[in-house]
């Protein structure tokens, strides 16, 4: 399909800087096809008209579990630890495969009706969030959980079927793979060292919670003498292209290594707050020129999906922390949220920004709302004044999958009422 988003505010790369810009944006099949002048040979089959509205690279979710959001709201208050075993683990226990395929649908909905349009995911249940991934035209990168000890049976299991999912996939060129170790205090340091290899072997990054509570940063110094960043780089997982979700409890001497391995970091700003855990140190990130990008979590410790929620929370907690207003700026907000999770999860080259010859994942917000009037600067606009309720159409891979706030690839009743029976059912059952 061609698509012309004509005369419509864009924000568009600067160098290294972001820039707003009126001009006209060309789609043809998945693809940017041409920003400004109109081509005298291209025809449009759907004209947006582009008055009010600002177009913003489609926000990428840089780390999520999207099969959580079904347990929104049911563990709260609770320390990360008590919250993780005590409460989440046992839902978890209950789950089938065929509640994580409707969470992940309800997470879906939620993150495409807030602007998302890529999405990094760890999950357990293999085949259901890239079904429902595949079915809704979203874009996702997918992770399958691994824990293990040594070389157990378990994790090479769990290692097997990541590989039998991507296999399954392969032909759906919007859903790509990463290796998933779960976290230090269910992966053993020669577990580690089995998915580094399996990685290098198979040319694949690497997706993994790390350093996120101080529980977690005392058992790793109690069990391997280090921290769990010093542990992974001796595990030798710093080797491949890796992704760390939350980097909330580092040292001066952990940044050093991100640095060192070009090491791309998530921060959780929600999550990592909710959960008591504190907050990561994204200044001396972005100072020791680490890739910073910008995700949820899931919606069992958020309990949000809510990309422009998280962009608002990222810049407005560090001028608190730094006390400074000028500590993570609109501008670096945006572009954790945009290129910044598209280079951490490997599709830099394809997504997270409006440049021709990208994939057309775009996120169209209508200005002309009480919450966004008057217009005077449309990037500050995203991080202190929007909640997501502006965002308009999304384009997903050159389809529009939301046009006017209905989303046009999935049955939305459909969904909340299944979520809505699977929650029930398990809470019983835990009674």
């Amino acid at each position: 399909m061609s698509i012309l988003l004509k005369n419509i505010s864009a924000i568009l790369p600067d160098g290294d800087s972001l820039c707003v810009k009126t001009t006209n944006i060309g789609v043809k099949d998945d693809t940017i096809a041409f920003i400004g002048d109109i081509p005298a040979d291209f025809t449009a089959e759907k004209v947006i008209d582009g008055s009010d509205k600002l177009v913003t690279p489609g926000l990428v979710n840089a780390h999520t579990h999207s099969y959580m959001s079904f347990m929104r709201n049911c563990a709260d208050d609770l320390s990360f630890m008590d919250w993780l075993f005590g409460r989440i683990d046992p839902i978890e226990q209950k789950m089938t495969d065929e509640d994580a395929y409707w969470g992940a649908n309800l997470a879906i909905l939620e993150m495409m009706k807030s602007g998302t349009t890529c999405f990094n995911d760890m999950q357990m249940n293999i085949m259901q969030t890239t079904r429902a991934v595949k079915e809704s035209g979203m874009r996702a990168v997918i992770s399958r959980g691994l824990v293990g000890s040594g070389d157990d049976e378990a994790g090479r299991t769990r290692i097997a079927q990541a590989f039998e999912e991507k296999e399954a996939f392969k032909d759906c060129s919007r859903l790509s793979f990463l290796l998933g170790p779960h976290a230090p205090y269910t992966c053993d340091e020669a577990f580690l060292k089995i998915v580094a290899a399996t990685a290098k072997e198979h040319d694949m990054g690497i997706h993994m919670h790390l350093s996120e509570s101080v529980t977690e940063i005392e058992n790793c110094q109690k069990d391997y003498g280090c921290s769990p960043i010093a542990l992974a780089e001796r595990a030798g997982l710093f080797e491949r292209p890796f992704i760390a979700a939350h980097c909330v409890q580092v040292s001066d001497e952990d940044i050093a290594i991100l640095a060192k391995h070009n090491v791309s970091v998530v921060t959780n700003p929600a999550s990592n707050m909710k959960l008591g855990n504190g907050f990561a140190p994204v200044k001396k990130f972005l100072d020791a020129g680490i890739n910073v990008a910008l995700g949820t979590d899931g919606a069992a410790s958020n309990n949000s999906l809510n990309m422009v929620h998280e962009m608002s929370l990222l810049s407005l907690i560090h001028k608190g922390t730094g006390k400074t207003p000028q500590c993570v700026s609109a501008i670096d907000t945006l572009k954790a949220a945009t290129i910044g999770g598209a280079r951490g999860i490997g599709l830099g080259d394809i997504t997270g920004s409006i440049e021709v010859g990208k994939k057309a994942d775009l996120t169209i917000f209508n200005m002309h709302t009480p919450s966004m009037w008057p217009l005077s600067n449309p990037i500050a606009a995203l991080s202190y004044s929007a909640n997501g309720s502006e965002v308009e159409t999304v384009i997903i891979d050159g389809v529009i999958t939301m046009e006017n706030r209905e989303v046009k690839t999935m049955d939305e009743e459909r969904i909340l009422f299944e979520t809505k029976k699977i929650m029930d059912r398990i809470e019983a059952s835990l009674k």
